[in-house]
């Protein structure tokens, strides 16, 4: 038999108001752009570069979360914290900055497309997480943030497939050690909160 009370207690919920949403993508924001600032400011491999970017790991998990509002975080996060603050031009930040974003984006949305679990409750997650999470999505975005530093000048062109081997691997070192257990330890204490977005905004 059903069971009435999860049923009422799901039905009587409440939409959370837009503003806690507005809330949580500033803190968000705040946290991504703290943690660029310092992996590049501690650790510059290239300008607004690290050769430790831990961050970009909170960014995916932020996304798997949050949803759309974590994918904007971490744009605005790297625009800050690894670009404004590191001297890139804002006329090269304003596309280069899409390189955290993509390393977002196409987690989230491999998660959302295939159904997966944020908590990687069996193999079929891990392995779209590990495909979508770890590997394309920071091909994507080491291949688009050399690229575009090249684009705007902020390094030579012989120095692309360097910036770029060294921008990919430390982000997959960084996915595949720190993502799973993010993953799967901390979203079952998350998955009940009121903030946490199963498809991409709510």
């Amino acid at each position: 038999m059903p069971d009435l009370t999860e049923s009422v207690t799901t039905t009587k919920q409440k939409p959370v108001p837009f503003f806690l949403y507005l809330a949580l993508l500033f803190l968000l924001i705040c946290i991504n752009a703290l943690g660029a600032k310092f992996a590049v400011f501690s650790f510059e491999l290239a300008p607004g570069v690290s050769s430790v970017y831990i961050i970009v790991a909170v960014m995916i998990v932020f996304g798997l979360w949050f949803g759309l509002y974590g994918a904007i975080a971490a744009y605005f996060g790297c625009f800050i914290g690894a670009g404004m603050l590191s001297g890139i031009p804002p006329d090269v930040n304003i596309y280069w900055s899409l390189a955290d974003f993509w390393e977002v984006l196409i987690p989230l949305a491999a998660f959302r497309a295939f159904g997966c679990d944020p908590g990687l409750k069996n193999w079929r997650d891990a392995g779209v997480l590990l495909v979508f999470g770890i590997i394309l999505n920071n091909v994507a975005g080491a291949t688009w943030g050399a690229v575009g530093l090249a684009l705007g000048g902020e390094i030579p062109w012989s120095e692309v497939v360097q910036v770029c081997y060294g921008w990919l691997s430390v982000n997959l070192i960084v996915c595949i050690v720190l993502l799973p257990l993010m993953l799967f330890f901390i979203t079952p204490y998350l998955r009940d909160h009121e903030l946490y977005v199963r498809r991409y905004w709510h």
